[in-house]
C-alpha cells in the first residue's frame, strides 16, 4: 500500500473521529449578531449581503477597498528596522504582554518611501507625532505595509493559507512555512501565520480543515472558527499585532461591528 494512500486513511479516520469528539464538546454559543455585520461575504461565508457588509452604519465607517496600483505602492515603501526572524514557536511561550495602544507609520523619507513603525498611546498622540495610523493595539510582526497589502489583497486570505497546510500536511515547517511565504508577506509574518496554522491543526480535529463556511445562517461564527480564535488567536494577536478586524479591512468572514476598529489607511504616495 503507498504512504499517500496510508495518509489518505489517515485523515479519513481522524475526520470520522474529530467530527465524534467535537459533538460531544459542549459549551454556550455566542449570541448572534443583532445587526448586519462587518465583511465581504464570498462562497465560503455562509451568509449573504443582507446580513454582512463591508461598512458599518454604527461606526459610520466603510472598509477601504484598495485598488491595485495602490496595493503595489504599499510594497513599494522600505521599512527602515524590519523585524528579526522568530528564533522558536511562540506557542510554546507565555502569551506574550505588549503594551497598550496603536500601532503607526512614521515617515522618514517620502521622496525615497523609507518608513519605520511605532506603537503610540492613543491615535491622538500618533496623530501629533505626524504618524499615520495602520492599525489598533500595539505593533507585531504583521504591521508593516508590505503586509497589509497581503491582508488587503484577499478577502479570503484564510483560504489560501489552508492550502498550504493541506498541501504541507505531513510535510516539514520550512515547506509550510515557504508556501505562506508565498502569498506575499513578509518573513516574520510568514513564520507566525505559518506557527499558527501548525498550533490549529495540532489543537483542533482535521474535520476543521475541510470546513466549507465560516459563519453560521445566523451569523455565527462556526464551533471551529470560533474554537481556533480561543485557541491559537491570542498568541497570534499579540505577535502579529496587525489583524484584519484591528486594521478595519473586511474580509469573507463576517463579523459583529463591535469587534471592527476604523482605520482609513491614507499613506502619501508620492512626494508633494
Amino acid at each position: 500500500m503507498s504512504l499517500l494512500r496510508v495518509e489518505i486513511q489517515i485523515v479519513i479516520v481522524a475526520v470520522i473521529l474529530g467530527n465524534l469528539l467535537w459533538s460531544c464538546s459542549v459549551g454556550p454559543p455566542p449570541a448572534a449578531p443583532a445587526e448586519p455585520m462587518f465583511g465581504i461575504p464570498g462562497k465560503r461565508t455562509g451568509v449573504c449581503c443582507e446580513q454582512c457588509r463591508p461598512y458599518c452604519e454604527s461606526l459610520g465607517f466603510h472598509s477601504r477597498i484598495f485598488t491595485a496600483e495602490e496595493l503595489q505602492d504599499l510594497r513599494s515603501w522600505t521599512l527602515t528596522q524590519p523585524y528579526a526572524l522568530l528564533q522558536r514557536n511562540p506557542y510554546k511561550q507565555p502569551v506574550p504582554e505588549r503594551p497598550q495602544g496603536v500601532c503607526a507609520v512614521v515617515i522618514e523619507d517620502l521622496a525615497e518611501k523609507k518608513y519605520h513603525l511605532a506603537t503610540f498611546p492613543d491615535e491622538e498622540s500618533a496623530r501629533a507625532a505626524g504618524a499615520i495610523l495602520t492599525h489598533h493595539d500595539a505593533c507585531g510582526l504583521c504591521s508593516t505595509l508590505q503586509d497589509l497589502s497581503v491582508y488587503a489583497s484577499n478577502p479570503d486570505l484564510g483560504l489560501a493559507v489552508k492550502r498550504c497546510v493541506m498541501r504541507h500536511l505531513f510535510g516539514s515547517f520550512d515547506k509550510l512555512y515557504d508556501c505562506i511565504l508565498s502569498l506575499g508577506f513578509s518573513e516574520p509574518c510568514a513564520q507566525i501565520w505559518a506557527y499558527n496554522a501548525r498550533q490549529t491543526r495540532r489543537k483542533l480535529t482535521f474535520a476543521c480543515l475541510f470546513s466549507m463556511h465560516y459563519n453560521k445562517k445566523d451569523g455565527r461564527l462556526k464551533r471551529c472558527l470560533q474554537r481556533d480564535e480561543e485557541i491559537s488567536g491570542p498568541v497570534f494577536k499579540a505577535v502579529a499585532g496587525r489583524t484584519r478586524r484591528n486594521t478595519g479591512i473586511a474580509n469573507s468572514i463576517c463579523r459583529p461591528c463591535s469587534e471592527v476598529r476604523p482605520v482609513t489607511h491614507d499613506y502619501p504616495r508620492s512626494s508633494p
